[in-house]
């Protein structure tokens, strides 16, 4: 019950007539024509003033994203160290203490903090 295919087989149902593939490749050239008209038409009816806002805003995402990406290869590089990790964690504790005693240990202190951080959220928010 199995089939074998012969090389004969393989020809005859492989060959697609001359006539098929010419029309074809009309049909592909003039399908291409008309898209290609389209998109020159279209092209020509854009802003292009307008467009340059858009542009510069995609250029920041995509330079934001590219940044994420290099900062990431970085701190997981960092990260395969054995003790730099630790050190790193120990650097934000001594420097969150340090900025903590030197400006939360008196009310006169923590007031200042409270109205600089009132100031900026006024700056900011509105």
């Amino acid at each position: 019950m199995s089939e074998t295919i012969t090389e004969q087989d393989v020809e005859t149902s492989s060959h697609v007539p001359a006539a098929e593939s010419s029309d074809t490749g009309a049909s592909f050239n003039s399908r291409y024509g008309e898209i290609l008209t389209k998109v020159n038409q279209t092209l020509e009816q854009v802003d292009w003033n307008q467009a340059g806002k858009a542009g510069k805003a995609l250029g920041i995402l995509l330079a934001v994203i590219v940044a994420q990406i290099l900062i990431k290869g970085v701190l997981d590089t960092i990260n395969l160290l054995p003790v730099v990790p630790g050190l790193l964690e120990l650097l934000g504790l001594v420097v969150v203490g340090t900025w903590s005693w030197k400006n939360l240990t008196t009310s006169e202190k923590r007031s200042v903090v409270l109205e600089r951080v009132r100031t900026l959220r006024q700056e900011y928010l509105g």
